[in-house]
């Protein structure tokens, strides 16, 4: 990787797609460095889909053999819900990645942005029969917007699409059982803060946890429901993403290359 954050060999896609692709391209692959920045990334597993406007309903996702870091807009490969390259590229895709993500693209109008993990405390908690539980501000968040779905192996099964989408229903964040953590955004911007609040409440929960179950104060049930109808609108993802991209440009820089 260049010293800008670009990758050599690949060739730069800008004004050579639409503009509504390019600015697709270029919030996916922030949403990519920015989880391997906070330390989410599994190597070169998990994945993260944009869908690019339009009634095609194709998506981009990541090459399959990059790190997260290295992954900048013109790396990204256009797939449609078939999981067929519709770019001319050296790279393929991850089979389980298609899996999960064309399930909700598909049916999801909302879902432009698909998010999955593999975090140690996003699995921990997914490990757990109590899944997320009331103990922080920040779980009282994403308890409204969360939903579960079980564990059914690696996700190369392509049944397996109609019971996520069926678990998931109209929530933006789920856990899988025994997986990892999934966000769904309408913009680039509210998958990251979405997610965001889910690993941080799983990391919560984890130190929270570390000395045992017993004594460990659940929040009142009244305060759940206050938190839940002050956040009914949203939790700030438009406000806060202009600073991610901010720290990405500092730390990180070449996603829009």
């Amino acid at each position: 990787m260049a010293a800008d954050g670009s990758v050599a060999g690949v060739v730069s896609l800008k004004g050579k797609v639409s503009a509504e692709e390019w600015q697709t391209r270029v919030e996916l692959a922030a949403l990519y460095r920015l989880v391997a920045l906070y330390g989410w990334d599994d190597l070169i597993y998990t994945h993260i889909s944009g869908r690019i406007p339009g009634p095609e309903h194709h998506f981009l996702i990541n090459p399959y053999g990059m790190l997260f870091e290295e992954i900048t807009a013109s790396s990204l490969v256009k797939i449609d819900l078939e999981g067929n390259i519709l770019q001319e590229t050296p790279y393929f895709i991850n089979p389980a990645g298609f899996t999960i993500h064309s399930a909700i693209h598909h049916a999801r109008e909302d879902a432009k942005f698909v998010m999955h993990l593999h975090s140690d405390d996003g699995v921990a908690v997914a490990a757990q029969s109590s899944g997320l539980m009331p103990l922080s501000q920040h779980a009282l968040i994403v308890l409204p917007r969360l939903a579960y779905h079980d564990y059914e192996g690696i996700a190369l099964n392509h049944d397996e699409r109609e019971r996520l989408v069926a678990d998931i229903g109209d929530k933006t964040l789920m856990l899988l059982r025994n997986h990892g953590t999934l966000a769904v955004g309408d913009t680039a911007a509210n998958c990251w803060v979405g997610m965001y609040y889910l690993e941080r409440a799983c990391t919560m929960q984890v130190k929270a946890l570390s000395g045992g179950k017993d004594g460990v104060l659940i929040a009142p049930d009244a305060s759940q429901a206050e938190v839940s109808n002050q956040v009914a609108r949203g939790i700030g993802g438009a406000l806060a993403w202009p600073g991610c991209l901010r720290k990405l440009d500092r730390e990180l820089p070449g996603y829009d290359a």
